[in-house]
């Protein structure tokens, strides 16, 4: 579109519709004009600031808008909503610095590196950080961050889609995915069932919902420690006393409440796992993963909440700076700790985590949405046995068997094509995908925008 064009019809735009121009100083008010350390000849537009999810409490969740470049039209371009998990960990932290952004940080803390593989290449990228206390969102009262939890968490998430749209109305209509990993395999599907509900009866939703992708993703508690339990079995991990007194122990339990004889269990497997990166197992470890691992969370008890290939440090240097902070109009209320990668309160008190998420499956499986689920198969804390068998519970019919799919004639990872759900593995890839391979990650990325499967040629 022309320049000349395009300012035309903003003139009618506001002579038509005057609210137009208040969502125009919205907007500019929350664009990125130049990132500190951002690399020259950036062609696409950036948004970051806070919607307010609760007025009486004073809740506001911190997002992070990154557009499609220019020459690749974003405006014809689907939205995506990125959602990390721990629960309490940051999506501006992974998802956008580390994994599917356009931006990676170097080592130095202070620049930025472009990503070759950034998905917003293909689509209009929504980063989130959620819930309230986590990243750079907040609440005005303090009790909110010892209570946070799934139930909340989706509510406010909805309430920041709707109040987001409102702010960017030119999204309103466009194709809408959200996508996610780890403990966003609770956050995607939940969040989804309530767009999903909301939308019924309604002609023609602002809100044009098309479906959901996890990765690596929390799903339902019992498949979960059972297919974990077994992937460190079979990987040499574990020895055989430990994974029986796994599965005796921990096999009923909640995965965000275990309890004491679980927990145990847990200790025991993690001492016997010794100083590896659980995220990756055959990866080295960054030098402080060890101290990381003994810090035991009440959640996740054999992990250390963030996946730290070295990576989440250059994460804590950059958006702690005052002038980073400034670039991205965050940190506008002054709050009282530093910016970190996940949150030790949000996560350690979390409350209400349902066992399972396959009755939202079989919901919005049923309701026709697209639902992709991939898996890194070097993830030995969510791992792809896990997955697997979480799948298997939803006894879809198979459409296209297992099979390979391959980049530049070498095995990528395998594929099953489910009616209603297409799962899709990263051969060597760990608990981020996109962090450890990019280029698979962003061939499946493609394949799920245009439904279509894994490319099978060789």
């Amino acid at each position: 579109m022309g320049h000349s064009l395009f300012s035309v019809l903003c003139f009618l735009s506001l002579v038509l519709c005057p609210c137009f121009s208040y969502y125009l100083d919205d907007q500019n008010e929350d664009k990125i004009t130049f990132l500190p350390g951002q690399p020259a000849n950036v062609d696409f537009n950036q948004y970051s600031g806070y919607v307010t999810v609760n007025q009486q409490a004073g809740r506001a969740l911190f997002y992070w808008l990154i557009e499609s470049p220019a020459s690749r039209a974003p405006e014809s371009r689907p939205l995506i909503l990125w959602l990390n998990g721990g629960p309490g960990c940051s999506s501006v932290a992974y998802g956008a610095a580390e994994e599917i952004g356009p931006f990676h940080i170097r080592p130095d803390g202070k620049t930025l590196s472009l990503n070759p593989y950034a998905w917003n290449k293909l689509a209009n990228l929504l980063f989130l950080e959620s819930p309230a206390g986590v990243g750079f969102s907040y609440t005005n009262t303090t009790s909110d961050l010892y209570t946070a939890g799934d139930q909340r968490t989706a509510e406010d998430a909805y309430a920041f889609l709707v109040n987001w749209f409102e702010r960017f109305p030119q999204y309103k209509h466009r194709d809408f995915y959200i996508v996610g990993e780890s403990y966003a395999g609770h956050y995607v599907p939940q969040l989804s069932q309530i767009v999903y509900e909301r939308n019924k009866g309604v002609v023609n939703p602002e809100i044009n919902f098309k479906g959901f992708m996890v990765g690596n993703a929390v799903t339902d508690d019992y498949h979960d420690y059972v297919g974990t339990f077994e992937y460190w079995w079979t990987h040499g991990l574990i020895s055989d006393s430990t994974y029986r007194k796994l599965r005796v122990a921990c096999e009923f339990e909640s995965t965000e409440h275990p309890s004491l004889d679980c927990m145990n269990a847990l200790r025991d497997a993690e001492m016997e796992q010794g100083n590896i990166d659980p995220y990756s197992i055959f990866t080295r470890p960054c030098n402080n993963t060890a101290s990381l691992r003994r810090n035991l969370r009440g959640h996740y008890p054999w992990m250390s909440r963030a996946y730290d290939p070295c990576t989440e440090r250059y994460s804590k240097l950059y958006f702690n700076r005052p002038e980073v902070q400034r670039a991205l109009h965050a940190n506008v209320t002054g709050i009282s700790y530093p910016w970190k990668t996940c949150s030790d309160i949000v996560g350690d008190y979390w409350a209400d985590s349902p066992l399972s998420m396959l009755p939202i499956y079989k919901k919005l499986i049923a309701a026709g949405l697209k639902i992709w689920v991939f898996s890194g198969d070097t993830d030995a804390v969510v791992p792809v046995t896990a997955t697997r068998y979480s799948i298997d519970a939803l006894k879809l019919p198979t459409i296209v068997n297992w099979y390979p799919w391959y980049d530049n004639g070498k095995v990528g990872g395998w594929s099953q094509v489910y009616r209603g759900l297409t799962f899709v593995t990263v051969t060597g890839a760990g608990h981020e995908v996109p962090l450890r391979h990019p280029r698979q990650a962003f061939i499946l990325f493609r394949s799920f925008l245009e439904n279509k499967p894994m490319p099978r040629s060789t």
